[in-house]
Parts: structure tokens; sequence; C-alpha cells
């Protein structure tokens, strides 16, 4: 798992190494067991580690090209909040509402495999996850004996309450 210690030491990747031996100094201090009031050995040992790798420039070069391809993965991170991807409630409605669906027509094999309902939603599997774990963890889905994902009671009671709310809605705007 890749650590960033310019993080730990709460330093630029474009510190000179007199910065990051100052800042070291000073966390080592605040952080040392000896400390009474701010000791703290696991934060000293992540110091400690972060200034070992940093402080020699070969082993810092070697770092700096693995930190600068985890730096490309978080501009990703950003660019795809910025780019509109399609709102994860409705998402999530969709998934909820196929599932409903599918309950009702067959109480006795009510599940859908994660594979064909990611074709369902139009969404690759891998991003479909993000959906199920969320649902998953409010109590919205469940596994099924056989693996599929079905519908639980409180996804139903979810989707009804969600509706009564939508349609209460509409109905004041058409009354207005």
């Amino acid at each position: 798992m890749f650590v960033d210690y310019y993080e730990i030491l709460e330093v630029s990747p474009n510190a000179n190494s007199e910065t990051i031996d100052r800042i070291f100094r000073h966390l080592a201090m605040r952080y040392h067991p000896d400390n009474k009031e701010t000791g703290n050995i696991v934060r000293f040992q992540e110091v400690v580690e972060a200034h070992d790798a940093l402080k020699d420039p070969i082993s810092r070069a070697r770092y700096d090209v693995q930190h600068k391809d985890r730096s490309g993965l978080r501009v990703k991170l950003a660019e795809e909040v910025n780019t509109g991807i399609e709102d994860d409630g409705s998402i999530q409605d969709k998934v909820l509402r196929i599932l409903l669906v599918k309950r009702r027509r067959d109480i006795k094999d009510p599940g859908i495999g994660s594979f064909e309902l990611a074709r369902l939603v139009d969404l690759p599997p891998d991003h479909l996850e993000f959906h199920l774990w969320y649902l998953k963890g409010k109590g919205w889905i469940g596994r099924e004996e056989d693996g599929t994902l079905a519908i639980t009671v409180e996804g139903v009671e979810h989707c009804n309450s969600k509706h009564s709310r939508e349609t209460g809605s509409r109905q004041l705007t058409h009354a207005v």
C-alpha cells in the first residue's frame, strides 16, 4: 500500500531537503514517546519512516516517481467529480426500482445477478460496485442464497416512501 510521506511530514513534494529536515525535527519532538503532552509512538514511527525515505536523494528520487503516479490518480479523481457523473441517487433509485419490479414479478426468485444488473442500469460492473456497496450498507438490497441481488423489505419501504414524497410534490405543483 502506498504511503504519502509528504503528507505525513506535512510538506510539499517541492520542499527542499533543509525544509524536510526542519519539519522532521519539529514533528519528531512533538510525537516522540518521551513527550508527555503530545507523544504518540505510532505517529512518531510514521514520521521517522517518512524522513528516512526522503532524506537520501536517491531514495527520494525513486519515491517521487511513485508519488507522481499516485498524484496523477488523485487528479483523475478530481476531474471525475467535475465531469458530470450521472447523479448517484438516480443510479441507486434505478437499481432499487429494477429489483422492486423483479421481486413483484417473481416473489420466489427475486434476485438478479450483478452483471445483469449492471447491463440493465447501463453501467460497467466495476462502476456499479460502489452503488451496490451503498445500497447493501443501507440495508435496501441483499444477497439471496443463490448469490443474486434482491431488494429487501427496507428497500421496498424506501421506494414507497420516496414515491409518496414525489407524488405529494407533484400534486402541490399541479394545484398551483
